[in-house]
C-alpha cells in the first residue's frame, strides 16, 4: 500500500529482457535507497514491484512482460525519469490517499498547459473507466496522488502545483506521453456494487426465496 507521495525520482539504468518473459529493470537513485532492502515494495511509476536485488545507488526489479503490455512502461527507455515511493508504514502519515500499486490501465497525454497562469494536464484514457473518473476525486497518475479538476467521458484535467511539478517525473511529460493510472479504490468499490445492484431484479420467484 501507498500513498502517491514520491519519495524520490530514479532514473533507468537498464530495461531488457532477462529471461524468458520477465524483463530486468535497473533504477538509479538516492533518496529512498539507503532504507529499502531486498524483499521490499516500491511503487516505480505507480507500479508496485519487489526489490530483487539493491548494490550502491541502483536498485533492481523483475517486471513480467504483461506488466509492461498493460501500463506505461512499454514507452520507457533508458535514462527516463521515474516516480519512487517506498511502501506505507503503519505509522506514517497518509498525506494523498491509498494506493495499491495496482495499474487499471494506461493512458495518453493530450494536453500539457504549463504557464505563469495555471499548469495543468489532460489525459484521455478508456471509456470503460469512466464511472471511476470523478470531479475533485483522487487519481494516481504515474504514482502521484492528484485531484481530478475536471472530468469527462473519456478525459480528465489534473491542475498541478510547481513542487509536484519539479519533484516527480510529472514536469517532464509531453503530449502524447503514456502514463500509469490508478483509479481511486473506494470509487471501484462503489462501481461494483452498482454494476451488482442493476443487474439484480425483483422477480416473483426472488421474493417468494426471500419470505414474501
Amino acid at each position: 500500500m501507498f500513498t502517491g507521495i514520491v519519495k524520490d525520482m530514479g532514473i533507468v539504468r537498464r530495461f531488457e529482457s532477462s529471461r524468458g518473459s520477465v524483463r530486468r529493470l535497473e533504477v538509479e537513485g538516492s533518496g529512498i535507497i539507503k532504507d529499502v532492502k531486498i524483499g521490499d515494495s516500491i511503487a516505480v511509476n505507480g507500479i508496485c514491484l519487489t526489490l530483487t536485488e539493491k548494490r550502491d545507488n541502483l536498485i533492481a526489479f523483475d517486471v513480467m512482460e504483461e506488466t509492461v503490455a498493460r501500463s506505461g512502461l512499454r514507452q520507457l527507455k533508458i535514462r527516463d525519469r521515474v516516480n519512487l515511493e517506498d511502501s506505507l508504514k503503519a505509522s506514517d502519515p497518509v498525506g494523498g490517499h491509498f494506493v495499491q500499486g495496482h495499474i487499471d490501465c494506461a493512458g495518453r497525454i493530450a494536453r500539457v498547459k504549463n504557464d505563469t497562469a495555471e499548469s495543468s494536464i489532460t489525459i484521455e484514457f478508456p471509456r470503460e473507466y469512466a464511472t471511476l473518473v470523478v470531479e475533485k476525486g483522487s487519481v494516481a497518475i504515474d504514482g502521484v496522488s492528484l485531484t481530478v479538476g475536471e472530468a469527462g467521458v473519456d478525459n480528465f484535467k489534473v491542475y498541478i502545483i510547481p513542487h509536484t511539478l519539479k519533484m516527480t517525473n510529472l514536469g517532464s511529460k509531453h503530449s502524447g506521453d503514456m502514463v500509469n493510472l490508478e483509479f481511486d479504490i473506494i470509487g471501484k468499490y462503489i462501481a461494483k456494487l452498482d454494476k451488482l445492484r442493476n443487474k439484480a431484479s425483483i422477480t416473483e420467484e426472488y421474493l417468494r426465496q426471500n419470505g414474501f
